[in-house]
């Protein structure tokens, strides 16, 4: 049996902090988290001289992967390399969970496409079953609930799913102007003038024509919803529904079998879901931007009133513990809480039961934080694998500690 000692950290728990922390972990199991009494440790524990200790990052929502593969609209890499080379920059946020958002969907604007997405998705489930990956591999399934050639994808796709013991998550969104994540028309119109470089009169034709080009796809809708709905009720997948706008709308996503709401675009979405029962996601780079680029609530103004369960990184992966821990310097929420928002919360919003807080029982995925001021620095990440003994993972706990005593 394998047994790791680490000493001196400052772990944080799911209801506090222990600012001298003892903890013990075998067979990448954590077995002991006590504060280190009278300062005498075991002779074989490792110092983490006062370090921050919290839980692996889970994500439960991030897009990035696409332009990992296609940095710019004439640049494509191969999917394989694309996962491979992205699961270095996530290890390196401190995310040990990493649900790689899949949307099966052709969408000029973000440079989507369905053959694209098919491709990225069996780059993440062959390098998840590989045996070498740096992080755990997921996906988060996105549908566009107007695009029934999507549905036909996504439903093949969730066919020839391996069971691992999760069920899969699936994301139900409507990106039409004018509605969720969209429905400010005029924050809309700058974002495409911006982007495409187009006058406000240009933006405003596009915006409208956007509009007309979905209106055939409304009836679509009911049938994405009536096929999500029979998975989601019969406990075959885990429905988030995104980008939820009124209480009406929680409501009628609720009946279907959603379990989530995420991205709320307003606070009453967000109270709604809430009082369902529903976990929220928010954004962290809202948090770090101060606010939605899309002209919808601002994520700390939900957190502060306590209705957000789970940050995701959206888009950029890194703002996760930046966000988490700006919470707690801006005393929005104690450390511990912001913490959750990133571990526990966002373990629970994806199912998984087995991580997320330092507690005796659950996986040993550990994360080691320095911080400067507003700056923080991920020192080790270190997945529960890595710490058993006849594990086959390319890293060892050893490896990863003999680089941390320099800071």
């Amino acid at each position: 049996m394998s047994r790791h000692i680490f000493a001196h950290a400052r772990a944080v728990l799911p209801d506090r902090v222990l600012d001298d922390a003892l903890v013990v972990v075998e067979d990448g199991t954590l077995v002991e988290v006590v504060e280190a009494i009278g300062g005498t440790v075991p002779a074989e524990a490792r110092d983490l001289r006062g370090a921050l200790l919290i839980p692996g990052i889970v994500d439960t929502h991030s897009d990035a992967l696409e332009k990992e593969q296609r940095p710019r609209p004439t640049v494509e890499f191969p999917p394989e390399f694309a996962v491979a080379s992205f699961e270095g920059r996530v290890r390196a946020a401190g995310v040990t969970t990493m649900h790689h958002a899949v949307s099966y969907q052709t969408h000029v604007l973000k440079d989507r496409t369905i053959e694209r997405s098919l491709a990225l998705a069996g780059a993440v489930l062959e390098r998840a079953a590989g045996g070498v990956a740096l992080v755990d591999h997921r996906l988060l399934h996105r549908l566009d609930a107007r695009d029934a050639e999507a549905l036909g994808v996504l439903r093949r796709a969730l066919d020839d799913l391996t069971p691992d013991g999760a069920a899969p998550l699936v994301s139900y969104e409507d990106h039409t102007p004018g509605q969720g994540q969209y429905r400010d028309l005029d924050s809309y119109r700058r974002m495409i003038q911006d982007q495409e470089k187009i006058s406000a009169e240009a933006a405003e034709a596009w915006v409208r024509r956007r509009i007309a080009e979905r209106a055939d796809g409304i009836p679509q809708r009911a049938v994405a919803l009536e096929f999500l709905s029979e998975r989601a009720t019969s406990g075959r997948i885990r429905l988030l529904a995104h980008d939820v706008e009124n209480a009406e709308e929680v409501a009628r996503v609720r009946r279907a079998g959603a379990a989530v709401a995420e991205f709320p675009t307003t606070v009453a979405a967000a109270v709604a879901a809430k009082e369902a029962s529903m976990p929220v996601v928010a954004g962290a780079p809202n948090v770090l931007r101060g606010g939605s680029h899309s002209g919808n609530v601002s994520a700390t103004e939900l957190i502060a009133a306590g209705l957000v369960d789970n940050l995701s990184s959206d888009y950029m992966p890194t703002t996760l513990l930046a966000a988490a821990l700006h919470l707690a310097r801006q005393r929005v929420v104690p450390l511990h809480r912001a913490v959750g928002l990133i571990t526990s919360g966002a373990a629970r919003t994806a199912g998984l039961a087995d991580r997320g807080a330092l507690v005796p029982g659950l996986r040993a995925d550990l994360v080691l934080v320095t911080a400067d001021g507003d700056q923080q620095t991920v020192r080790m990440s270190l997945l529960a694998e890595e710490s058993r003994d006849d594990s086959d993972a390319p890293v060892s706990v050893a490896r990863l500690l003999s680089a941390v005593g320099g800071y």
